[in-house]
């Protein structure tokens, strides 16, 4: 059995999410202790009850500890088994940190596995489910990943009841090297004229979707000028579609992306939709400037694919405590090393 501290390094849910998924794939029982111990509200909390009660239906685990408030977890996996699964989290929790508590696994089932989940789609402190999709997927499909995720009704804070349909198939991993070229490669658009420092400088195009629920349609249409105008100002091009629904649940927000650098930005009571769009926007030209191959919230999401792959790299402008964290539990799994190398003003993340 493997003991794992759950106040180390970061100490968040992420290292129980990553704990269990490992655990799955590599069939070893785990105890988890001092979960969140230096949080506000320590232990387990509602989301992180429905991510860990999906992982133990997946893969058939025996499992004690599930209980809110919890600070100890007993995980003992028995075979990933597809299927179709239904789960409500029943909140405004974040479906996309349910997906990552099992996706790491999934590539070990003998069948498909067809999830269709109801809760938050763009809540605080988690990706959106716009950039796990058009972010966090599409960097796993360089390692030979096969999941897709399909958005049928978004769900902001307090109210949840966003729904997700996801499908994922068995695939064999392999390894990949994330160079800057492959990220923010710059496309062929018109050439601005002269303007930025004077020099002719090509556009890069910056893909994104500005959105809201049971809101003015204005209030999108603002967040997404607000993001172009800054993009057009830093050199960039930007298509951002616009959308205004009448879902379950009330509010807006943005998500933008280029290549494996994204960002995103949620509207608030009191927020102009302006200072969301701008937001968001800051976060992605922060990224692709810094001229890193992802951004630093992909490179701690990648960590556990890479050591399932093995022979793999990327570099990034900033080693969060996350992906440190992630780095840690991953290797308290599996036989691999992560080696971490400062060059030209970036880290380079590689395991052979």
């Amino acid at each position: 059995m493997i003991e794992i501290d759950g106040s180390y390094g970061e100490g968040g849910g992420q290292l129980v999410r990553t704990a269990v998924a490992l655990s799955a794939v590599t069939g070893e029982e785990i105890k988890v202790t001092n979960i969140r111990k230096n949080r506000p509200n320590p232990g387990l909390k509602q989301q992180h009850l429905k991510a860990l009660e999906t992982a133990a239906k997946i893969c058939g685990a025996r499992v004690s500890g599930l209980s809110q408030g919890s600070s100890e977890l007993f995980f003992a996996p028995v075979e990933i088994k597809g299927g179709k699964y239904n789960i409500d989290i029943g909140t405004a929790g974040s479906i996309t940190l349910l997906l990552q508590c099992i996706m790491p696994a999934l590539p070990f089932v003998e069948e498909k596995v067809e999830l269709t989940i109801r809760g938050g789609t763009d809540v605080a402190w988690s990706p959106t489910i716009d950039y796990l999709k058009h972010v966090t997927l599409r960097a796993l499909e360089q390692f030979g990943y096969a999941g897709s995720v399909t958005l049928k009704e978004r769900g902001y804070y307090p109210r949840g009841g966003g729904s997700v349909s996801a499908v994922f198939e068995p695939c064999k991993l392999h390894g990949f090297h994330f160079r800057k070229t492959e990220g923010n490669k710059k496309t062929e658009s018109n050439p601005v004229g002269e303007g930025l420092k004077g020099e002719k400088s090509m556009m890069e195009e910056i893909i994104g979707v500005s959105h809201s629920s049971n809101l003015p349609a204005h209030v999108p249409a603002r967040q997404a000028e607000s993001a172009r105008s800054l993009f057009l100002e830093a050199g960039y091009d930007a298509r951002i579609d616009v959308s205004s629904s009448e879902f379950f649940s009330t509010g807006s927000g943005i998500t933008l992306w280029k290549g494996y650098c994204g960002g995103s930005a949620l509207g608030k009571k009191g927020l102009p939709a302006e200072k969301v769009g701008r937001q968001a926007a800051e976060e992605v030209i922060k990224e692709l400037r810094a001229g890193a191959a992802v951004d630093i919230h992909l490179a701690d999401q990648l960590i556990p694919y890479m050591a399932l792959a093995g022979n793999s790299s990327f570099t990034v402008r900033e080693l969060t405590l996350h992906a440190a964290t992630n780095i840690w539990v991953t290797e308290q799994f599996l036989d691999v090393k992560f080696k971490i190398k400062e060059m030209e003003g970036l880290f380079e993340v590689s395991v052979g």
